[in-house]
């Protein structure tokens, strides 16, 4: 597999070049193996793939951690500058689709089951015009049918790039976000016959103008209803919460999100909407740079957080890195998730600035128990790059997740892991039927964990493969609760550790 991410660099540091790199991992073919798709750059300032290097690009895969090209015969070129990859079966046909996101330009691709794709963006009523960062599926009404949820960025354009920088010096840089105007994101309802109602107006999304940065879903507040979490780019975040009657309302500030503890501003990137400290509750993880810390909201119900960047162990383990993408995985199997981190800062010039680096290596937080986390980065420290976004998935079928990393203008990395044997696993594959096919939204308790199906992982990534839990020395799990999105609860006893779990919806 070989990638190079071109951002297509220039001497006038136009935004869009260090803002591009969504990953998707997820099984294209039904053949039981998650494949990768990349999104591209294009020509500055036409905006156009009008070459083969800047095309998007999907990988099959075939086995033994080898992959085959397969972009132009599954047809997701793609067009335009791409910078986020969404995945999930949007028609429930039982083929995963793709949503990318870009600058003026957005697509929506079919999945049409004989491993091709058909582009149907126009006829599905999908809009593009601005600059879209990413976007997420999930069932916001709980219909059965999966959303579009469009993050985006800035009024942006090649034509109103200022000079940023210092001209004394002739050092030119990235601007910073605030000399450019925001935009709000976008909801597209699910028909149901392959077309999308724009409510972004009707459900309240519109009414807010942010930076965003990222996305993610959870029900944080526990009432059934699949939420949203926004970063922003230096202004505060947004936490949309499902109200249930089709509209949402915007409270982060009151639910301890907006901003960390030092009440200012970060350069919020990726996030993770998931439970960490395994108490039922999905807690926020952003990542941002040098001097921000990656900022970890712990959930502590009743609709409240509480900032545990200090109190976890992660403030002064990040400190002084910059992170991109992220995701809460258990990479160890031994039953808590850990945080892998992909690393790079914003500016190709921060070097001539300030005591922090451009290029970086990647991290991993392993999760200690009781919501404390330790450096384990060693094993990536000498592949130094500008790395952005990650998609996680299980690529060689051995119950350990491993990661696909985007960098800009070098290869992408592909890490196995190869974490020392021991300790169980188990993956639930969710199939619904009152509820969307894919299960997003389904929330799974096990041997003390809580996880729930979501395809949103990080920096405008995706990582589809169904729902994992390391099990430690755990062999039999006697229980495991499934509550649907259509409300069913499943519950399933005496199963065994070490597979791959197909669990279908309870028909009415």
């Amino acid at each position: 597999m070989e990638f190079v991410l071109e951002n297509t660099p220039t001497p006038e540091k136009q935004m869009i070049e260090t803002m591009a790199g969504g990953v998707a991992a997820f099984d294209y073919n039904n053949d039981g193996r998650p494949d990768i798709f990349f999104t591209n750059g294009a020509t500055i300032p036409a905006l156009e793939k009008n070459a083969p290097k800047y095309f998007n690009r999907l990988y099959r895969n075939d086995g033994g951690m080898k992959f085959s090209e397969v972009t132009a015969q599954a047809g997701v070129a793609g067009a335009g500058y791409s910078m986020g990859a969404a995945a999930a079966d949007y028609d429930n046909d039982g083929h995963v689709d793709l949503f990318v996101a870009g600058v003026n330009r957005n697509i929506l691709y079919r999945n049409l089951g004989n491993a091709k794709f058909e582009d149907v963006t126009e006829r599905a009523g999908i809009k593009s015009g601005v600059w879209a960062v990413g976007g997420g599926w999930f069932d916001y009404d709980n219909d059965g049918l999966l959303d579009l949820f469009v993050a985006n960025y800035l009024q942006w354009s090649p034509e109103n790039n200022r000079f940023c920088g210092d001209r004394a010096l002739n050092l030119r840089m990235y601007c910073h976000p605030k000399y450019f105007e925001g935009l709000p994101n976008a909801l597209y309802r699910n028909r149901g016959n392959g077309t999308f109602e724009d409510v972004s107006a009707k459900s309240g999304i519109a009414r807010h103008i942010g930076k965003a940065m990222s996305l993610a879903f959870a029900d944080y507040d526990q009432d059934g209803r699949l939420d949203v979490f926004i970063t922003n780019d230096k202004v505060p975040n947004f936490l949309f919460r499902n109200r249930g009657d089709g509209t949402f309302e915007e409270v982060a500030l009151t639910a301890g999100v907006a901003l960390a503890d030092h009440g200012q501003t970060i350069s919020s990137m990726g996030a993770d909407f998931r439970d960490y400290d395994n108490d039922g509750l999905p807690d926020v993880s952003v990542v941002a740079l040098a001097g921000e810390t990656f900022p970890l909201f712990r959930n502590l119900g009743k609709g409240m957080f509480r900032d545990a960047t200090y109190s976890s162990g992660l403030g002064p383990l990040c400190v002084r890195r910059s992170g991109w993408s992220q995701g809460f995985f258990d990479f160890n199997n031994d039953g808590f998730k850990d945080l892998f981190v992909s690393g790079s800062h914003v500016n190709d010039v921060i070097e001539r600035m300030e005591a922090s680096r451009y290029k970086e290596a990647n991290m991993l937080f392993l999760n200690r128990g009781g919501g404390t986390f330790a450096d384990a980065s060693e094993d990536f420290r000498d592949s130094v790059k500008a790395h952005r976004g990650t998609a996680f998935a299980d690529f060689n079928g051995d119950g350990r997740m491993d990661v696909v990393i985007s960098a800009l203008g070098e290869p992408a990395e592909l890490w196995e892991n190869v974490s020392p044997g021991g300790n169980h696993w188990l993956v639930l594959k969710l199939q619904g039927v009152k509820s969307n096919r894919d299960g997003i939204g389904a929330v799974v308790r096990l041997a003390g964990q809580t996880n729930h199906m979501t395809t949103i992982v990080g920096y405008n990534s995706s990582s589809g493969g169904g729902v994992h839990f390391g099990l430690g020395k755990l062999q039999t799990v006697d229980r495991i609760e499934i509550r649907w999105p259509s409300g069913t609860v499943q519950v399933l006893k005496d199963v065994k550790a070490d597979q791959v779990v197909a669990v279908t919806e309870p028909r009415p």
